[in-house]
């Protein structure tokens, strides 16, 4: 179990720092024009703080249980993961975005599996 829940979190952590980083780094025109297009429904620091929840959440998933230090902030962060997919999918929908709903579908499934294992059966 530890080892499946080892291998959700660096890759929920691998793909939300990517991502994360890229729209910290880069202006919405940017990444509307780079297939973010959900960008332009948003304001400039709102984007910047969906960015950085993306990368403290990759970081929290996977540094508490690598430290060994506050551990009970992984299954946190992955809740906090999961709940950004909900939100992603609800906007995704309402720009008629269906195909992107299958990604967060399972990214959130991802987190939630995370989340469920951490506090549950496999915690730190």
């Amino acid at each position: 179990m530890h080892t499946a829940l080892w291998t959700t979190a660096s890759l929920l952590a691998l793909v939300f720092l990517a991502a994360g980083a890229v729209t910290l780094a880069k202006d919405r025109e940017w990444l509307r024009v780079n297939g973010m297009a959900w960008a332009e429904d948003f304001p400039a620091p709102a984007v910047k703080a969906i960015g950085a929840a993306e990368v403290l959440g990759a970081a929290g998933v996977v540094l508490p249980g690598l430290l060994g230090i506050a551990t009970v902030l992984v299954p946190a962060a992955a809740c906090g993961l999961a709940a950004l997919m909900i939100g992603a999918a609800l906007v995704h929908l309402r720009r008629g975005e269906r195909s992107a709903i299958a990604v967060n579908a399972v990214l959130f499934a991802l987190a939630a599996f995370t989340a469920w294992g951490r506090f549950g059966p496999a915690a730190l």
